[in-house]
């Protein structure tokens, strides 16, 4: 998987290495910068989300196995069978679904759980959580520098302390 992501996939399909620079998780490669461009002026890939190579490569390792093609026939799934749970390619449909009753698109399925309520309130979670980490780091630098002036005003009073001592020390031994 590295490889194909470090790679454009148009591009090394024409037999040219280019780096990537952005991953579409729709047509499952990578692309070029110039790839990036054609690909977003292109009918059928205009739509397409696209998100920095850096930005994917973060991703957990059980979510960049998540693929949009039937391993078994190598074919985009087309269909989503709610019997099942479960992705299907057309060739699946017909192989091993062709008695289930709820076949939908999986387009529409994805548009619906992304206008889904549970959708929009993790996505309004996730807002927050951001948020409360934003002021949680900004706290943490407030209370790193307040205990850095701390110390050095402790130390100061040490010094004024020790020093105070030792001049009440030589007048009592003075005396």
């Amino acid at each position: 998987m590295s490889s194909k992501l470090t790679v454009c996939g148009v591009c090394e399909y024409r037999n040219i290495t280019t780096p990537s620079v952005v991953w579409c998780s729709e047509c499952d490669e990578g692309l070029c910068e110039e790839c990036k461009e054609h690909h977003a002026a292109s009918k059928g890939t205009r739509e397409h989300s696209i998100v920095p190579i850096s930005e994917y490569q973060k991703l957990p390792s059980n979510i960049l196995e998540i693929t949009q093609s039937c391993q078994k026939h190598n074919e985009k799934y087309v269909i989503f069978c709610k019997k099942h749970d479960c992705p299907c390619c057309r060739r699946c449909v017909v192989e091993t679904h062709d008695n289930c009753k709820e076949l939908n698109a999986i387009d529409d399925v994805i548009r619906n759980v992304k206008s889904s309520n549970a959708f929009l309130e993790m996505e309004h979670m996730f807002a927050e959580l951001s948020e409360n980490l934003q002021r949680i780091r900004k706290d943490r630098q407030n209370n790193i520098k307040s205990l850095k002036e701390n110390r050095i005003k402790i130390k100061k009073r040490l010094y004024k302390h020790d020093y105070l001592s030792t001049i009440i020390w030589i007048n009592y031994r003075k005396d």
